[in-house]
């Protein structure tokens, strides 16, 4: 059977790691892992080759009907806290009901990892885009304030895509070509090095190269 080439996991938190020369390597640990195959995606019923995959057991209660059916059709007997669509290029190697793990999965030395950024409420641009202060002294009436931003005569507005305050962070974001430092598949634990965005207990899409 040819393996998985993507998996859900969650990511841990970050520690260090020492090489064989001593030095320290920062890496952040991810729980990749186990995927449950809840729907097969073909080219003849729905136009693609993917799999449906279920991860992050949640107790059955907490699902409407239609989700319990839909997990039920799996032959599984928990609800998921995220289903998420994998490409694979035969889905008929797989089945229903099949657990993934990182024992499963084409593991190189790089990865790329999608999550969601630490949200940030709404911000000022100080601290969204790095703008520079004005004076601190009593006499000053600018501290943390925008400045400029529009022109008076022409075109007499706000041009588009101009840096101002608003939502910062909550958004999708995908690190590419981390190095993997470890992997230990009896753990379901993958050690990357660097930082990966998002919060601790956030769910990563690991796809490995």
């Amino acid at each position: 059977m040819a393996g998985i080439n993507a998996l859900m996991g969650k990511k841990i938190g970050m520690t260090r790691v020492f090489s064989e020369d001593g030095s320290s390597v920062p890496v952040t640990v991810l729980e990749v892992g186990p995927c449950v195959v809840l729907q097969k995606k073909t080219t003849e019923k729905e136009g693609y080759n993917a799999l449906q995959l279920g991860y992050w057991e949640r107790p059955l209660k907490r699902l409407n009907k239609p989700a319990r059916g839909h997990v039920a059709k799996a032959g599984v007997d928990t609800g998921f806290r995220f289903i998420r669509e994998i490409p694979v290029e035969d889905p008929n190697e797989f089945e229903p009901g099949q657990e993934l793990t990182l024992s499963d999965a084409n593991i190189s030395q790089l990865v790329d990892i999608v999550s969601v950024t630490k949200g940030r409420g709404f911000a000022g641009t100080v601290k969204r885009h790095g703008f520079s202060r004005g004076p601190m002294a009593h006499g000053s009436k600018h501290h943390r304030a925008v400045g400029s931003s529009g022109m008076s005569a022409y075109p007499s507005r706000v041009l588009k895509g101009k840096r101002m305050p608003g939502r910062m962070g909550g958004k999708r974001k995908t690190v590419k070509n981390s190095l993997i430092v470890d992997i230990r598949p009896e753990e379901n634990l993958l050690l990357v090095k660097g930082g990966v965005a998002g919060a601790i207990n956030q769910m990563v899409l690991v796809y490995f190269k």
